[in-house]
């Protein structure tokens, strides 16, 4: 990683937000950490973990006030957090949640979801999307932004498509009143900034997906946002959404980051539903692909959504984090005519936005990278040999 995504790692107002990441601390571990102005404070002794960081009434607050000791300065962590030259005497980043449940919701946007239609009748060949994109585009067409979930003008178009035998699972969650809504990966198995990001080595058609990321305590809550990659493997998920699992849930697949950033009097779920994010992908190749999406596009409200992940059948006693979904479906040829975008080892994926930051990771096969082994047995080692387990905040 160079100078400019290290420089570019904080929002564009710096240190106005309360940011709050995790970085792990030689011979002590992981630790939650308050991103100050003035360095980087551990404040693991009033909040041992972030989901119970997330549980306070005004977490943005709670931070501010919370004592800390100084760690090192944000530069000095972020440069020994990049792989390849890593100091493992010194502190690095770590993806910024612990106990919450990693859910998803998907085909919230109109041109995603038009490419899954897409990935379904191709059944996961790149080979022949461009001919069926054609098809699907031709008969659907590709204004249906304003058409929202649940509506009775999404199910005049249901009714239509169902008359022309062309209904797909993908449209049933686009259009109808229920959303998708999925578990990305188990809880401390996501991955933070400056480190590899994994998709399955048997995919030959993948891509990143830049999501926002809500960040929701127990109660339903939404308390901030930090950015996400839900990488996606497009071939597996069109042979079969049944193997959505196999597609979404693989060693270092799920990269969040690089902090949380708590609502207040300067960031609020307003500025979410505004929000762009730009993703640029630079390959060892000498490709270079950048989109910007727009949160303005989403076809369903962010708050629906969580309310559709945690209710009286869903609850998440420790919380959950939220991807929302991404319009981002790469048909650019890389290489091949009509083979379309698919991920070389060695891309750099940077996905970026004004109030969050930049998350960057480098590809790698899931299975080149390190391997995930800091579970729930570790962690609470961890906090048990520091004094922190059972403590609550004052």
């Amino acid at each position: 990683m160079n100078d400019l995504a290290i420089r570019s790692l904080l929002p564009i107002d710096h240190y106005t937000g309360a940011l709050v990441g995790r970085i792990w601390r030689p011979g002590i571990g992981p630790a939650i950490v308050a991103i100050r102005e003035d360095g980087v404070f551990d404040v693991s002794s009033t909040f041992p973990l972030m989901s119970a960081l997330c549980e306070e009434n005004d977490p943005a607050a709670a931070v501010r006030g919370a004592p800390g000791d100084y760690v090192a300065s944000l530069d000095a962590i972020a440069r020994n957090t990049v792989e390849q030259s890593r100091k493992n005497d010194a502190p690095w980043l770590l993806s910024p949640i612990d106990l919450q449940v990693i859910k998803a919701a998907g085909v919230t946007f109109a041109r995603s979801m038009l490419e899954r239609v897409i990935e379904e009748r191709a059944r996961g060949r790149a080979s022949e999307a461009s001919q069926f994109r054609d098809e699907v585009l031709d008969l659907i067409g590709t204004n249906l932004r304003n058409v929202r979930p649940g509506s009775s003008d999404a199910q005049k178009l249901k009714d239509f498509l169902l008359s022309r035998n062309a209904w797909s699972q993908y449209l049933e969650v686009g259009l109808g009143s229920d959303a998708e809504i999925f578990t990305k990966a188990p809880c401390l198995s996501s991955i933070g900034t400056f480190v590899s990001a994994g998709f399955n080595g048997a995919s030959t058609w993948n891509n990143p997906e830049p999501e926002v990321v809500l960040v929701v305590s127990s109660r339903g809550k939404v308390c901030g946002a930090t950015l996400g990659n839900d990488v996606n493997l497009r071939d597996f998920e069109g042979r079969s959404a049944l193997l959505l699992s196999k597609a979404k849930d693989n060693n270092a697949s799920c990269a969040i980051g690089p902090f949380i950033r708590f609502f207040d009097d300067n960031f609020s779920m307003e500025n979410i539903q505004t929000m762009d994010l730009t993703l640029t992908i630079e390959g060892p190749d000498g490709f270079r692909l950048t989109d910007v999406s727009s949160m303005t596009e989403i076809s369903r409200e962010p708050l629906d959504l969580v309310s559709q992940a945690i209710n009286t059948n869903h609850q998440y006693p420790d919380g959950f984090v939220l991807f929302l979904g991404t319009m981002f479906a790469p048909t650019k040829d890389r290489g091949t005519a009509g083979m379309g975008f698919t991920h070389h080892v060695g891309d750099v994926v940077s996905i970026t936005s004004n109030y969050l930051g930049t998350l960057t990771n480098r590809m790698k096969a899931s299975s080149d990278c390190e391997p995930w082994s800091f579970g729930f047995t570790s962690l609470m080692r961890s906090l048990h040999d520091r004094g922190l387990l059972g403590q609550r905040p004052s």
